[in-house]
């Protein structure tokens, strides 16, 4: 039976049109506050930050919504809130607040005095279109926005660090080159340094401490858009992306609505607080204590409707009025935390963003932790997310360095190989069977922690230069020096970490799941050992396109294993096989062991025994070649001599790359079972089976 009853919850239609809605001759603003006593909406002087030029009051309405049509608002009017209520302790009527749904900014003369402007969202996106790459094909590139373009030749110096650098034809050639597909930015919204790191003379270069989830960063705009204003910041912004998608690249953006930048109690109140501080942010009932699940002095309460709804409208506008293709949820378990904070996949929040007839299309990957109790949450955000999966970068990261750094010291490695096995063939044991191995995003590197070429370089982190005495970052990082802390001039040393990052890229970029590389990995960047350059906005952490031999040659290595990961299917399931049932999407696995013969049991977990050869068999769909590979891999620095295995139906094995090669060989041999590969330590060979 029909009703007029609206649906609850963040889905109400009372809370439509938040923020600035323009329209003929005026606009009409709404804003949520539950404990607020009184709204007041400023106008300022355009040229003049502090002269207010007039207050108008807004109207308490249904759910809470306060609202006013004003002629006052118009494209490029400067405003703010000003909220008071009945706690002093959480209003304060003489406090500027910025609009949550702001679209556009501007800073005044204190690092956290900002207003909000109105801006004119049109844009033309001509023939551009979201190029909506499937999940198998896609490489993820997770990059900063400035670090990127900064110090890169061919982008004129006028558009280094910003979003028109980023979208340069220079920029286009390098992800096509090296076979990218979509590329990942660390945040973008409008964002501030805290007064700690500012104090230090630091700044806070990572992005993850968010002012306003509407509005693009704009120290990233180039400085005549900026000089120009918002409206021509976000046009900068959308001309980014179309000129990416003009190139079939996707765009996704990492974002941080588990926190803001308000931080704990004594920290700046620019919005939210003082909107109202008792609904947005957790606490505990009694006491009003914050609970801070993120390590960042504020948690959002995605519990309260209005909060949560901030949230839906915030990834609805950059997915539609933004184009971007996708999103990476930063600290994600925070956003599922009910109002008892505890994690829940079924949390209206996550379902709904699931249910959105736009962000369903997206890419949604959650970093599934936070630092509240119950935190770690890898595996349980259900069908329909990707999620980093740390499992896959830890066992990675101790096969091949942590691993062989024990094994040199006690003569045997700590583990065998079968760990290993289940993540190179996609996590079966941590992504349930309907969500399959493209569920888990891969990675043995991200923005935070060494570079892959720290990681193979630093045994210890070297974070000094943080201004926190090295206490900052992870102290656990399942790294190997191979022989010498840090910059080393001995030639063997510097031969196996090179080949080691080899086989780490070889292990990311053949595994079943969704690979993601970390920008300038692919040409050996390095931190000189800082695990954590949140706070350095200078050539430590920008991209350098001056190459060494070495870089060119491992950068072309990458470029290699892109392209065969895009030829082979069979590295590239989507489902996971099952035994004796023909699974559509599944690549069927057969394991051998050194001498060619089937994996006995007891060798998974034997560390005397890491060598397995991984073949692979994209499932038979009928009219469609049947791609199938064989992957050697060996975790051992002993050399050994690996026998072919005989298989049902192959004739010979073509060997298109290897690890062991400096640079990738043009010329490829040709194989038969029986024959013997040999290795002269840690190694991976990757054959077409035929």
């Amino acid at each position: 039976m029909a009703t007029d009853v609206p649906p609850p919850g963040l889905l109400s239609p009372k809370l439509n049109a938040l923020g600035v809605t323009l329209a003929a001759g005026g606009a009409t603003v709404r804003v949520w506050s539950q404990n607020a006593t009184a709204v007041e909406l400023v106008i300022f002087n355009e040229a003049d930050l502090d002269w207010v030029t007039q207050a108008i009051p807004l109207q308490r309405g249904d759910d809470d919504v306060w609202q006013v049509t004003t002629d006052a608002l118009t494209v490029g009017t400067h405003y703010a809130f000003r909220a008071d209520g009945s706690d002093t302790s959480r209003f304060d009527k003489n406090q500027f607040l910025i609009d949550p749904y702001s679209r556009g900014l501007v800073q005044g003369h204190g690092y956290d005095d900002f207003r909000s402007v109105v801006v004119d969202t049109a844009f033309d996106w001509g023939h551009a279109v979201k190029p909506l790459i499937p999940l198998d094909e896609t490489i993820i590139y997770e990059g900063h926005l400035k670090g990127l373009s900064k110090r890169h030749p061919d982008v004129p110096a006028a558009l280094h660090g910003t979003y028109a650098g980023l979208g340069h034809p220079a920029m286009i050639e390098h992800f096509h080159s090296l076979g990218i597909t979509t590329v990942e930015l660390l945040p973008v919204h409008q964002f501030m340094s805290e007064p700690r790191l500012l104090q230090l003379g630091l700044a806070n270069y990572w992005g993850y401490n968010t002012l306003n989830f509407f509005t693009p960063h704009a120290p990233y705009a180039t400085i005549a858009a900026r000089r120009e204003g918002p409206s021509a910041v976000l046009r900068e912004f959308k001309q980014m992306v179309k000129s990416l998608h003009e190139a079939g690249l996707e765009v996704i953006l990492d974002v941080v609505y588990n926190h803001t930048s308000e931080e704990g109690p004594g920290g700046p109140t620019s919005s939210l607080r003082g909107l109202d501080d008792a609904a947005y942010y957790r606490q505990l009932p009694d006491s009003g204590e914050y609970v801070d699940t993120t390590g960042c002095g504020n948690t959002l309460n995605t519990a309260t409707p209005a909060a949560a709804r901030l949230v839906l409208d915030s990834l609805r506008y950059w997915a539609e009025e933004v184009q971007v293709d996708g999103f990476r949820f930063d600290l994600a378990t925070s956003l599922g935390r009910d109002e008892t904070h505890a994690f829940t996949a079924e949390h209206p929040l996550l379902q709904a963003i699931l249910a959105d007839p736009v962000l369903k299309t997206t890419k949604l990957i959650a970093e599934p932790w936070d630092v509240g109790i119950d935190g770690w949450k890898t595996g349980a955000f259900g069908d329909g997310w990707q999620e980093w999966n740390d499992r896959y970068r830890d066992r990675v990261r101790n096969f091949w360095l942590s691993d062989i750094d024990y094994a040199r010291r006690a003569s045997v490695a700590p583990a065998g190989i079968g760990g290993f096995a289940t993540r190179l063939a996609g996590s079966s044991n941590t992504f349930a069977p309907d969500r399959g191995p493209l569920a888990g995003v891969n990675f043995v590197t991200a923005h935070d922690g060494f570079t892959m070429r720290d990681l193979v370089s630093f045994s210890t982190k070297n974070n000094l230069d943080n201004g926190e005495h090295n206490r900052d970052g992870a102290d656990t990082n399942r790294s190997f020096n191979h022989g010498a802390e840090g910059i080393t001039d001995d030639p063997t040393i510097r031969a196996l970490r090179r080949k080691a990052m080899r086989n780490l890229f070889g292990t990311l970029l053949l595994s079943a799941g969704t690979p993601m590389i970390t920008a300038g990995d692919e040409t050996g960047r390095t931190q000189r050992g800082n695990n954590n350059a949140y706070c350095h906005d200078s050539e430590l952490t920008w991209l350098s396109w001056q190459l060494a031999q070495w870089q060119i040659d491992l950068r072309a290595h990458v470029a290699t294993l892109i392209r065969l990961r895009r030829e082979n299917a069979a590295l590239r399931p989507a489902r996971f096989a099952e035994l004796g049932r023909h699974v559509p999407g599944s690549s069927e696995m057969d394991w051998y062991d050194e001498h060619g013969e089937t994996m006995a049991s007891d060798r998974w977990h034997d560390p005397e025994h890491r060598t397995l050869q991984y073949f692979a068999a994209e499932t038979p769909v009928a009219g469609k070649p049947h791609n199938r590979i064989l992957l050697i891999v060996h975790g051992k620095e002993s050399p050994i001599d690996v026998v072919l295995p005989t298989v049902a139906g192959v004739t010979r094995f073509r060997s298109l790359w290897s690890s062991e090669e400096e640079s990738p060989l043009t010329d490829r041999t040709t194989f038969v079972a029986g024959d013997l590969v040999p290795l002269r330590g840690t190694a991976m060979h990757l054959f077409a089976a035929e």
